[in-house]
Order: C-alpha cells, then sequence, then structure tokens
C-alpha cells in the first residue's frame, strides 16, 4: 500500500471544520479516517474505528479531556465531526477497575458520558481505544493482514511478519474484556507501534494522526509482501461446463427460489447484485470451494452482512436451467436446514436464549459464472456483494501461503446474535413496495419520471428506461438510492429484450412494470398516411406488447407473479377527433392488458391500466395546450381544468394511481380513469 498523506489537503480539513468550531485533532482525525475508508482493502460498510484524544470546552467553559471516536451507523469512508462523537476520557479510565462490566451497562455508561446528549452511540469498541494511552488510534479489518491471522499458524506467521513491533491479541469477542486484554497486551511492551488482534484486524497508534495513519499503511504493506512469498494457486474443479448459462437466464430463476411464500400469492422477495472477475472466478471455480468457503467470515463482524457462510450453488449450463433449477432447490434447502441446526446447537449452550434469525443465504457462490450479494435492497445486496468480493481475496490470499481458518463457530454465532452488532442494522420498517424491482419506460420525463419517483419513495428499486439516456439517468438519480436509468427505443424488440436483461444483471429479476413510454400522432383517419399509422401502432400497441412479454419472461422465470401495467388514454374509450392516430392502438393496448390479465393471471401476473387525460408532458406539450385552447376558445386553465371537478390533473395523480395498482394485490383486467371526471370517458 502507499500513503495518501498529503499536507495540503490535511490543512484544508483544518481550516473547512475551524469556522464550525472543530479543533486541530479532530480535523485530522476526520482527514486520516477517509483516507483509511476510503479503501476497501481496509475498511468495508462500517467495519473498523478511529480515535483520537483530545480537549474540548463544556457548557460551562472548562476544559474537558475527551475520547473522539468512531460513532455506530456512520461510514468510515464520508465520516464528519459529528460521526466522531466526543466522551469524557476521564470516567472511561476508571471503568478499567472493574472485573467485570455487560455490554449493557458498557453501553449505557458511555452514552452517559457523551459532551453532546443526541450524539450516535460510539463505537462498541471504544474501550479499547479508551485504555491505550496514545492521541490518534486507527483500527481496520485489513484484507492483508486477515489473510496471515485466520491460518491454523497465524500467531507464528504475524510474529514472523512484524516481530517486536506490534503487540498480539488472541481473539476475544470485541468489549470489555477485549479492551482490558488490549491494553494489558500493550504495557507488556509499550514500544510497540500497533495490535494484532487474531482474527479480527490491526490496530496502530501514535502522537499524531499522520504516524498513526502511515503507520497502518507500512505494516498492511509487510502484510501484502508476506502474502507474495510462496504462493500456490487454486485448483480448478473438474467437470464444470464449457457454455455456462447467460447470467440474465440463471439470475430470476435464483431470485424465485430464494422468495419466501407468505400464502396467497404473496412472497418475501429479494434484491440481488452480481459480481464477477477473474479472482472470483478462481475462487468460485475451485476443487475445494465446498471447503474454504464454508469455514466462516474473514472477521466476525461480517456475520450480519454475509451470514457466517454462503450457499454453494451448482454450475449452471447453457440449455439446461430445469435440471440447475432443481439442483439449487435443494443446496438452498440444505443451507436453511444447515442454519437451522447451527442455530440450535449454539443456542442451547448460550445462557441468554436468542430468536433465530432468518434462514437465508446472504451470499450465493456460482460455479462457472460467480458470485451474488443478496439482501432486502439494492445497497444491502451490494454491501453483502462487497464483502464477499472481500472474502474471495482474503481466502484465496490464505490459501495461497497455507489454509484459511477463521474463529470457531462459538465465537461466529456470538457475534451474529451479539445485540451490539444487530444494532448496526437498524430496526425500520420496511416500505410498502419494498423488494420489489420496478421498470418505468418513458421515464425520462412527464408521467414516466414522475411515476418513477412515487414508486421509490414507496421503497421499490427502479430501473428507468428511456431513448434519451440522459433524461433515463437524470431520471435514475432523482430516485435515490441504486436506480438505474437505461437508454432503450421501445420498439425495437432486441433493445427492449436488452434494456430487461440489463435490469435482471442490476438487481436480479423484474415484479413491477409500468409501460408508459408514447407519443400522439393526429389526423384524420379517412385521410391519415399509412406510415403515419403504422409508427403511431409499433410506439403505442407494439412496444407495449413487446415490453409486457420480455416482464412475463422473467417473471416466469421467478414464480413469484408480478404486476403489468399500462398507460391507456382517455382516447382508448372516448376518441376525439383527428386523434384517430393515436387512439386506435390505445384502444389495442387497453384490450391487450385485458388479455395479459386474462392469459397469466394463472402464474399470479395482474395486468392493470390507467386511463389519464391532460396530463402536461411530452405528448400534451406548452405548444399543444396552446393551440387546443384557442381552438375552443377557452383559457389554458379552463381548458387544462375542464373536467367535473374544474382541476388540473397532474403527472404525480397519474403515478399515485399506478402505485396503488402495484400494491392492490387482487386486482387485475382494471383500468382507472385518472382525469378529474369525464363521463364520457368513465369505463362504469
Amino acid at each position: 500500500m502507499k500513503s495518501l498523506w498529503s499536507d495540503a489537503d490535511a490543512e484544508s480539513y483544518v481550516a473547512k471544520y475551524a469556522p464550525q468550531g472543530v479543533n486541530r485533532d479532530l480535523a485530522l482525525r476526520v482527514y486520516t479516517t477517509r483516507l483509511l475508508g476510503g479503501d476497501p482493502r481496509l475498511v468495508l460498510h462500517g467495519g473498523g474505528n478511529t480515535s483520537c484524544k483530545t480537549t474540548v470546552d463544556d457548557l460551562l467553559g472548562e476544559a474537558v479531556e475527551v475520547l473522539c471516536v468512531k460513532g455506530s451507523g456512520w461510514d468510515m469512508g464520508d465520516i464528519e465531526p459529528a460521526g466522531l462523537p466526543a466522551v469524557r476520557l476521564a470516567p472511561l479510565l476508571k471503568l478499567r477497575k472493574l472485573e467485570q462490566l455487560s455490554d449493557e451497562d458498557m453501553v449505557d455508561f458511555q452514552r452517559g458520558n457523551l459532551m453532546t446528549s443526541s450524539s450516535p452511540n460510539p463505537s462498541v469498541e471504544t474501550l479499547l481505544h479508551a485504555f491505550l494511552p496514545h492521541k490518534f488510534i486507527d483500527h481496520t479489518h485489513s484484507t492483508a493482514v486477515l489473510s496471515l491471522t485466520d491460518q491454523p499458524d497465524g500467531d507464528a506467521i504475524c510474529r514472523e511478519v512484524f516481530g517486536r513491533k506490534m503487540g498480539y491479541v488472541p481473539y476475544i469477542m470485541p468489549g470489555f474484556a477485549l479492551a482490558k486484554k488490549a491494553a494489558e497486551v500493550y504495557e507488556q511492551d509499550p514500544s510497540v507501534e500497533g495490535l494484532i488482534l487474531f482474527k479480527h484486524g490491526i490496530f496502530t497508534f501514535a502522537e499524531t494522526a499522520r504516524d498513526a495513519y502511515e503507520r497502518m499503511i507500512a505494516h498492511v504493506t509487510s502484510a501484502e509482501q508476506r502474502l507474495e512469498k510462496g504462493r500456490k494457486t487454486l485448483v480448478a474443479a473438474a467437470g464444470l461446463p464449457k457454455a455456462p448459462a447467460a447470467l440474465a437466464e440463471v439470475a430470476p430463476v435464483l431470485r424465485g427460489l430464494l422468495a419466501l411464500d407468505r400464502g396467497d400469492g404473496e412472497f418475501k422477495r429479494w434484491v440481488m447484485d452480481f459480481r464477477a472477475s477473474p479472482a472470483i472466478r478462481a475462487y468460485v471455480d475451485g476443487a475445494e470451494l465446498g471447503r474454504y468457503s464454508q469455514q466462516g467470515v474473514v472477521t466476525p463482524d461480517h456475520t450480519i452482512r454475509t451470514k457466517n457462510w454462503p450457499v454453494v450453488l451448482p454450475a449452471p449450463e447453457a440449455g439446461k436451467i430445469a435440471p440447475w433449477a432443481e439442483a439449487a432447490k435443494t443446496a438452498i434447502a440444505n443451507f436453511q436446514a444447515g442454519y437451522h441446526a447451527y442455530f440450535a446447537r449454539n443456542n442451547a449452550r448460550s445462557a441468554s436464549k436468542k430468536t433465530e434469525l432468518d434462514p437465508m443465504p446472504r451470499v450465493a457462490l456460482v460455479p462457472g459464472l460467480g458470485l451474488f450479494g443478496i439482501g432486502a435492497s439494492a445497497k444491502d445486496a451490494a454491501i453483502a456483494a462487497d464483502i464477499a468480493v472481500n472474502t474471495v481475496e482474503c481466502i484465496s490470499d490464505a490459501e495461497a501461503i497455507g489454509s484459511f481458518q477463521p474463529v470457531s463457530e462459538d465465537h461466529l454465532f456470538d457475534l451474529e446474535y451479539w445485540s451490539l452488532e444487530q444494532a448496526k442494522l437498524g430496526k425500520g420498517g420496511e416500505k410498502p413496495l419494498a423488494r420489489r424491482i420496478v421498470v418505468v419506460t418513458g421515464g425520462g420525463s412527464g408521467i414516466g419520471a414522475a411515476t418513477a419517483k412515487a414508486f421509490a419513495r414507496e421503497g421499490a428499486e427502479l430501473a428507468v428506461l428511456d431513448r434519451d439516456l440522459a433524461a433515463a439517468q437524470a431520471t435514475a438519480k432523482g430516485c435515490g438510492g441504486k436506480a438505474l436509468g437505461l437508454a432503450c427505443d421501445v420498439t425495437d424488440a432486441q433493445a427492449v429484450r436488452a434494456a430487461f436483461d440489463s435490469v435482471v444483471e442490476r438487481f436480479g429479476g423484474v415484479d413491477v412494470v409500468v409501460s408508459n413510454a408514447g407519443a400522439a400522432w393526429q389526423g384524420t383517419v379517412g385521410e391519415v398516411d399509412d406510415a403515419v399509422l403504422r409508427q403511431s401502432f409499433e410506439l403505442n400497441f407494439f412496444a407495449h406488447q413487446s415490453v409486457a412479454q420480455n416482464a412475463v419472461r422473467v417473471m416466469a422465470a421467478q414464480g413469484t407473479g408480478g404486476v403489468l401495467l399500462f398507460n391507456a388514454s382517455k382516447q382508448a374509450v372516448n376518441p376525439g377527433k383527428n386523434f384517430g392516430p393515436y387512439g386506435l392502438p390505445k384502444a389495442a393496448c387497453l384490450f391487450l392488458m385485458k388479455q395479459y390479465a386474462l392469459d397469466h393471471g394463472k402464474d399470479g401476473i395482474r395486468s392493470n391500466a390507467v386511463n389519464a387525460d391532460r396530463i402536461r408532458s411530452g405528448l400534451l406539450t406548452s405548444d399543444m395546450i396552446a393551440s387546443r385552447s384557442a381552438a375552443r376558445g377557452l383559457t389554458e386553465k379552463d381548458y387544462m381544468g375542464g373536467n367535473l371537478l374544474g382541476r388540473e390533473v397532474t403527472a404525480d395523480d397519474v403515478a399515485d394511481a399506478f402505485v396503488w395498482l402495484a400494491k392492490a394485490s387482487k386486482v387485475t383486467a382494471c383500468t382507472i380513469t385518472v382525469d378529474g371526471g369525464n363521463i364520457e370517458a368513465s369505463l362504469r
């Protein structure tokens, strides 16, 4: 590794935070914490922590010595001063004289000594930082260091690499006991520059932020250099298919197999995040994958995100998805049975009985293909995938110089079911459409953009399709999270298929499709050019069919039902003069919706439509509104509010109708009219 320290950057942090009342110590602590947190080889998703000891004034203006330590919920890669809450140091030091301290009492005591009551909970390793005397302390879960410690003879290897420059702490679960032991190890030789925590990570410390950071970089570099000596490569398994099945074919089948059937057509779904690289392929294709992948996590902190081991699936062969699905189903069932057994035997020995967490895997390894992170959201799936990639690197390096051996199962269980670790995941309830993957066509503007954002607010994962890539990406950005923006001309069948494959490859499948893209052609039906009519049918009918067919293709592979939503039009039931080229295909689209409801209700796929009118959009432009208003002798306001309620209907109103239909689990073959009231266009 190389040091990224820059004097200029360091001073810029000091200058940036000084107006906020942040002192130099804390500003530099933020700077080097970000340097560490920005490298996934050191820190991943909440892992690791840092601290500094400094002095701040209390409300009375009296100087108080404090420990500023990373707070729960903050990521080191983008931390702010508020993410390093100040805790009064003197009371923390007094705790060391205790023989025992429960986790609950530790957390309460730390919170009670915060300088600001609204601060986040200090790290579970706060006392370890407090009991060491140094001003700046850094802790990471370095992949290279873990590759050395996670060995049967990891102690000897680490002593060979680091010698007397480091202290060596046996594995102890984080908390009070570990803090006391780490301090004892340091005090045996106060000249050490850091501590190796076996099967956990590495600490470095110094009196300056730069020295603590650069000691971390130097010692991790030593670990990396050791991993380059005498390496052996993973041996590939025999019999892998020469032609593996495509990712877009495998992912929805796997996603369906993972879904939990809640009955009455409802499923608890998962979102997936696929990763592949030469290193990942070497790992998942390894002949001993079933051994080294099932030993446990590389550092116990990972267990809350990935479970203690992944599910290993068979290698999928092109053209043989059905037998693969049966074998994968068995592998997942075996994983669940194994998890139940693991919980039962460890809960039996636990002093306080636990409630079993869900038994579904969070990582799936697929020989010949790659790996999947699995989560309740795209964010969670990406976190699981990131950690899985880190695990691949760590275990591959461990196997290259020896054999991977993490902490024992009982320690893994204690971490997985430790309340202080579970608290990191949060307890908030899920939004109504969480775990759903939604595709919106014509999502770059107007009704499509409003609909995509409405689904995002309900917790769905979004894929926004539009002919204009920049517009699709802008809407996706407005949806937040990991929304995907794709260029797609829905009149091009190959482009539609490719777009759906891209969505599947990104998220794992599709649950709801809003087929919205369209355009309005005008003309007297008896005189209109045949090419105009055909062009309108291509976009306003055949494109809807192409989108729906691809949606059904994915939904059928998942086997968990789905929702098709079509943007119909008032023209479909109440045609306007000179709008035949638009109204005719829209009328056909309305019946297309009903046909899908009729033919695919047996598959649990619902099909509905929204019949809207006079919505400002790419169809009803400002110029068109002006001309139509003038033609009728109305103001634009009266024209747009020309309905029974006398109110203009907006794209957001239409979006709300689409969202309602997606939620209405027992509604199909339904058309909802959103037009403020137009008797001629009403269906009932």
